[in-house]
């Protein structure tokens, strides 16, 4: 899937212009300078407001919805001009933990809020009430590789997940190893060294990738899950963009990243029952349907998805990130709670996620889970 150059490169200066505006901006309790008042509707998926939006309101978290960020601010100020967004994408631990200071009015997280975080949030959400989280950006994650003879030549790599889990675990070190050698019986493999790129930065990304060898492979993957990379394999890069370019700089190497960062790179085609598949929106997707919600989480509002990796459903493509935006049901500014929800049903409706789809190659949310957005959505409090 090609993207949307033109598009993603006027998000891109967008982006720029807004960053710089970080430092300036307040926190989650008075991030507005200046506005008026606004609500939305979310009990269908169009952002509607009486008043547009005005004022300066910050973000920050994961790295993989940057290009999905840039799209929805774009998208969002064409109805609402004088609001001015920024939205630092310095991973996803450190947008929640920036989330928890009252600094961002909400978080982006590759991983649901861990039940300390909920705990925590009761210091920057109004009336003693805990954040909560919703998805809104479904994306496979790419295994990437860059690989003479193959990835120049637009050729992907079957893998089963054991064969994935034991590279990243520096068991494979060959590219002519049997065990890619036997999946691949079409290809001439070279006899070229491994590298493995992970994140070197606590990363949702990371979580969300490593739980898929947990589920699929556990003979071949021991590490606890964590969003901290587990081994001393290969050598580490900071954030979504730093694997790709790292990956880029080198004959042999392998590593992971949001589709929507993946560019001309190789993708692994992945095994699902028995046959491979090629790494698409539309593949993410078909996991996302046949995967169930975690009802066990603490926190009310929540929509914690629990990714089935274990799909046998033909054409899945089942390493899968779900990332998700944070955020208080009640704010002790009133500006900041208005903005908040128009924002997100801005960006959970099928005008966001088409604008997500065109800029990042992201997959629409499924109507199940738009629908339990839209209710959580809905009960954040403005007056």
């Amino acid at each position: 899937m090609r993207k949307n150059v033109l598009f993603r490169s006027i998000a891109a200066i967008s982006g720029i212009a807004m960053l710089a505006s970080l430092a300036a901006c307040g926190d989650n309790t008075t991030a507005s300078n200046s506005g008026s008042n606004g609500s939305s509707s979310s009990s269908d998926t169009t952002t509607s407001s009486s008043t547009p939006i005005s004022g300066n309101f910050n973000g920050a978290g994961a790295s993989s919805q940057q290009a999905a960020v840039e799209a929805w601010v774009a998208g969002f100020q064409g109805t609402n001009p004088d609001a001015k967004i920024a939205y630092d994408p310095s991973g996803s631990g450190a947008g929640v933990k920036t989330f928890l200071t009252g600094a961002t009015a909400w978080a982006g997280s590759d991983k649901a809020l861990a039940d300390d975080d909920v705990d925590n949030s009761k210091s920057v959400c109004a009336a003693d009430t805990t954040a909560f989280d919703i998805p809104v950006y479904i994306s496979p994650i790419a295994v990437v590789f860059n690989l003479k003879g193959i990835s120049d030549a637009g050729k992907h790599i079957n893998m089963d997940a054991a064969t994935i889990a034991k590279i990243f675990d520096g068991k494979i070190t060959k590219w002519n190893d049997k065990a890619i050698a036997d999946q691949n019986p079409d290809l001439k493999l070279p006899d070229t060294a491994i590298t493995v790129v992970h994140r070197s930065d606590k990363s949702g990304t990371t979580q969300n990738f490593v739980s898929y060898f947990k589920d699929q492979a556990p003979d071949a993957w021991s590490y606890d899950l964590s969003e901290n990379w587990p081994n001393s394999v290969g050598q580490g890069a900071k954030g979504t963009s730093g694997v790709v370019s790292t990956v880029k700089q080198a004959d042999g190497t392998i590593g992971y990243a949001d589709f929507s960062a993946a560019g001309d790179l190789g993708t692994v085609a992945v095994k699902v029952g028995d046959k491979y598949s090629e790494i698409s929106a539309d593949g993410a997707t078909k996991v996302i349907d046949d995967s169930e919600l975690d009802s066990s989480v603490k926190g009310d509002n929540r929509v914690v998805v629990k990714i089935n990796h274990a799909t046998t459903t033909e054409g899945a493509y089942p390493i899968v990130l779900v990332s998700y935006m944070i955020a208080c049901p009640q704010y002790k500014d009133t500006k900041t709670a208005e903005f908040v929800k128009s924002w997100l049903t801005y960006v959970t409706s099928s005008d966001g996620q088409q604008t997500a789809s065109q800029a990042a190659g992201s997959a629409p949310l499924p109507d199940s889970i738009a629908q339990k957005d839209a209710a959580s959505i809905e009960a954040i409090k403005t007056k």
